[in-house]
């Protein structure tokens, strides 16, 4: 991604009322004194700030052809938030770093990602679209 587009796109956000997020993702497991004894080790999950971003609720469908239920909102994240993300943490690449998180965290509620997609620029993604819905434990 060429770095102008990266400021176009960052100035965008921001200007659209960016904030920060959580992205709630898998730590590595470090084993503890009862799961150890047990030959388990205790799952752990760490939440990093990404941003700038925008949270926006999604317009209800009269009709929805899907069988699920569908997204209440999206989320708009800033490519080279994400990428810092990805490099920090050591994963493929931004695929890979959303197929394994967990939700997103807004304003305390954890909200499940429904889909991914990119836009893009002269072959370089500037933007990150995440569809979300209320997690089900949140519905219960």
């Amino acid at each position: 991604m060429s770095a102008a587009q990266a400021k176009v796109a960052d100035a965008l956000l921001r200007s659209l009322g960016g904030r920060t997020v959580l992205l709630h993702i898998p730590a590595l497991a470090i084993p503890g004194d009862i799961g150890e004894q047990l030959g388990l080790a205790v799952p752990l999950f760490q939440n990093v700030a990404i941003g700038p971003a925008v949270f926006r609720k999604v317009r209800p469908r009269l009709a929805s052809a899907a069988k699920e239920r569908p997204a209440d909102s999206e989320l708009l994240l800033s490519a080279s938030a994400v990428m810092q993300v990805v490099g920090s943490l050591g994963y493929r690449s931004a695929d890979v770093l959303f197929a394994n998180a967990c939700g997103v965290i807004v304003d305390g509620a954890t909200l499940e990602i429904t889909s991914v997609t990119s836009a893009e620029a002269f072959g370089s993604v500037y933007l990150y679209r995440l569809s979300l819905r209320a997690a089900v434990a949140d519905l219960v």
